[in-house]
């Protein structure tokens, strides 16, 4: 028998779970949706659903209405789905790759490294483009995961979920202070503020064009490797029994998740939590097979970011209340629920 028959006689998933992950995904569209065109209608500028219609579909570049939906509202409400989309399968990657349920890009580190290089980006070439920021997030993602994972890997007992955690949380602590020191020193803060707020209010449609595809990409490359991350969250010796190179697949894991978090951070900043509630609320609904997780926790992320932004507009009208606040009232306790249980057996 060879792995790749052994892989799929695991039951990993049985026939409720795929029906119940169907209906998320049906469910979840229609929220989303909803949710698009709501947020395409709220705001400080008084608009009906007919505007919103004709702007999408009869646009008029002489109405005012219809630009603000085009150049403002509409990329605003497709970035919300495609940052929350993309926090969401990243923390369900890192989840089920390092088998630690406390995973989440900003806890860490990545999310916190991405936003350290856009304000070094922003002192070394004042005139970037956005594709250029864009690739100094990736690499700062990059950094950041590199950080976390080396010091906790020299510790003593190994890595641990809750060790990861309180690395993450340092590193991400660090390298937010230097940030902060890099915006005082070459008097760049308000520059890098909108990264540490987090938010999708200042967002271009050129932003959505230019991210969309690697978000896209990094999607794709979780839904090929999803199986494989089902084993390997089954542990590695068992990864490795069946046949698995968990390297490669750890490997090609951490590119998807560089690639998702590094083009959320460089369109919203600093959004947290996503990827830590999406992927346990879906791996509660639909089991662990990560080939139903990772789509459903991609919808899922996109409707909670997307409905975490209408919030944040509405709680303190007409001013904004950033997104990365609303995601973390949600997160923060159900970080310490999951801290304290994780850390009985530390």
């Amino acid at each position: 028998m060879n792995s790749k028959t052994k892989i799929d006689k695991i039951p990993l998933n049985t026939y409720k779970n795929r029906v119940t992950s169907l209906v998320i995904m049906i469910v979840g569209l229609a929220c989303l949706l909803v949710s698009i065109i709501a947020s395409i209608n709220l705001g400080a500028a008084d608009l009906s659903y007919r505007d919103v219609y004709n702007a999408l579909f009869q646009f008029d570049e002489d109405n005012p209405a219809h630009t603000i939906i085009r150049q403002l509202r509409f990329p605003r409400a497709i970035a919300a789905v495609c940052v929350g989309a993309a926090l969401a399968v990243s923390g369900a990657i890192m989840q089920g790759m390092t088998r630690n349920p406390l995973a989440d890009p900003s806890i860490l580190g990545v999310t916190a490294g991405s936003s350290f290089f856009i304000a070094i980006a922003l002192v070394v070439m004042p005139g970037i483009t956005y594709l250029g920021l864009m690739m100094f997030s990736f690499a700062g993602a990059g950094l950041g995961a590199a950080l976390v994972f080396g010091i906790t890997s020299y510790s003593r007992g190994g890595i641990t979920p809750v060790k990861l955690a309180l690395a993450g949380s340092a590193i991400a602590s660090l390298l937010s202070s230097l940030s902060t020191a890099v915006g005082i020193k070459f008097n760049i803060s308000k520059d890098i503020s909108y990264w540490f707020a987090g938010g999708v209010s200042s967002v271009q449609p050129q932003h959505v064009l230019f991210t969309l595809p690697f978000i896209v990409v990094g999607i794709l490359v979780a839904l090929v490797l999803s199986r494989s991350i089902s084993i390997l969250s089954l542990g590695e010796e068992v990864a490795k029994g069946l046949g698995q190179n968990t390297g490669i697949v750890k490997l090609i894991g951490m590119i998807a998740v560089l690639l998702l978090t590094g083009a959320a951070v460089s369109i919203a900043g600093m959004i947290g939590f996503v990827g830590l509630v999406i992927p346990h609320i879906t791996r509660f609904l639909v089991g662990n097979d990560y080939r139903l997780i990772i789509p459903c926790s991609a919808i899922l992320g996109g409707v909670l970011l997307l409905v975490a932004d209408i919030v944040g507009r509405m709680v303190n009208a007409p001013f904004e209340t950033p997104v990365g606040a609303i995601t973390a009232i949600i997160g923060v306790p159900f970080f310490l629920y999951l801290a304290r249980k994780e850390g009985r057996g530390l």
